[in-house]
């Protein structure tokens, strides 16, 4: 498929700040019947991604990290730092607390192929689709999106 990714994309996709409330994205996830949103600073540039499994690991919990006592000590079998960071994301009541930073992009430019290939390697469902020119989030392109394009040219 020689379609770009700004064929197949979703224009201007609904975001949220990272201040917003968790119930403000929650709300807009069942509104539009979608399960991530981009997370933008004022400037509409990424700052990452909330999708329904940062909800739903939210309401799981965190369990205590392993450790073993030796000699009245407590000795941590994992990074207490991972566990601490754990916990502020479990009791997160804003969407940057809980987000995910760490987001891969695309630009409307490349073609859906490249889109498919990143989603599989990195196992993400969607990309968000980034302006060259301004960093700023100018669409989102899903598998689904990609299924639909590729039903359209059989």
């Amino acid at each position: 498929m020689t379609k770009t990714v700004a064929e197949v994309m979703t224009p201007d996709p609904a975001v949220v700040k990272a201040n917003d409330s968790l119930q403000t994205a929650i709300a807009l996830l069942v509104e539009k019947k979608i399960s991530a949103l981009p997370v933008v600073d004022g400037q509409g540039k990424l700052v990452g991604i909330i999708s329904d499994s940062d909800l739903t690991w939210q309401e799981t919990g965190v369990d205590t990290p392993p450790y073993i006592m030796l000699l009245d000590s407590v000795i941590y079998l994992q990074n207490p730092a991972k566990h601490d960071a754990e916990i502020h994301k479990a009791l997160g009541q804003t969407v940057g607390e809980v987000m995910s930073k760490k987001v891969y992009t695309i630009h409307p430019e490349k073609i859906v192929r490249e889109a498919a290939h990143l989603m599989h390697e990195k196992h993400v469902g969607r990309l968000p689709v980034i302006a060259q020119d301004s960093e700023k989030v100018i669409g989102i392109i899903t598998q689904g999106d990609i299924i639909r394009a590729m039903a359209q040219a059989s």
